[in-house]
């Protein structure tokens, strides 16, 4: 693993930050479970599976206020410079794109709870099927690229959300010729057309995540740089 931090003098520092990142990655892997729980409770039309994942977000707040407390305190005491001023501020900024995901995987949840209610719709389950696992690869990744702090990986994560976004497009054609052509089935549809949206919007977080992490590595912000333009940007 590529080491961002350096050794300091005080060993109190050390296990701080290290706590801090560990902390970080932690909240990954529930956010991480929460989406991959909210597409599988829709997919199997599971209500009982749904209510845990609006359940885990409890837990998913704790860790947010619990981050968000360990940073302020070490920018507060130790006064960071450098790599260790950039892993701070980067953290801080991730860990609320981890809670976004978080949200949207809540609203899924409450999204299949109603078609449990309406019963299952007629179109857009392949599409939920198809997205999800994309986002599903691009949070994966996303956290393990911050477990080996590789900017590379990175990259290629945060490209892949043009595939998401693609693929949103297309299923949003679809479903909206479908709802003219069958008006019995609008209010099903809208309940998957806003499951799509939450898909696509947390494929958003995991880009921003990455481009988080290029900044913590590199000191390069490279949020509004064109996706296709990040690995010129950041080899500079």
């Amino acid at each position: 693993m590529k080491e961002l931090t350096t050794d300091h003098i005080s060993q109190q520092f050390n296990n701080e930050l290290e706590a801090l990142r560990q902390h970080f990655l932690t909240m990954g892997g529930v956010v991480e479970n929460q989406v991959q729980d909210a597409i599988q409770a829709l997919l199997d039309n599971n209500g009982s599976l749904a209510e845990q994942v609006t359940e885990q977000d409890a837990m998913v707040n704790q860790l947010d206020g619990l981050i968000d407390d360990e940073c302020n305190r070490i920018l507060a005491i130790r006064q960071p410079a450098a790599s260790d001023l950039r892993m701070i501020v980067s953290i801080s900024k991730a860990v609320g794109e981890l809670e976004r995901m978080g949200d949207e995987a809540k609203k899924i949840a409450r999204l299949t709870l109603n078609l449990v209610d309406e019963g299952e719709s007629p179109r857009g389950y392949v599409e939920i099927n198809r997205i999800g696992e994309m986002v599903s690869r691009m949070i994966h990744e996303t956290l393990d690229a911050y477990a080996r702090l590789d900017i590379d990986a990175a990259i290629k994560v945060a490209k892949r959300d043009r595939n998401v976004d693609l693929e949103y497009n297309a299923a949003m054609r679809s479903l909206m010729t479908y709802m003219m052509e069958d008006p019995r089935s609008i209010s099903r549809i809208m309940n998957v057309i806003w499951v799509l949206r939450s898909l696509e919007r947390i494929g958003d977080h995991a880009r921003h995540t990455c481009q988080h992490l290029i900044f913590m590595v590199k000191g390069v912000n490279v949020r509004h740089v064109p996706l296709g333009d990040l690995a010129e940007k950041v080899s500079k």
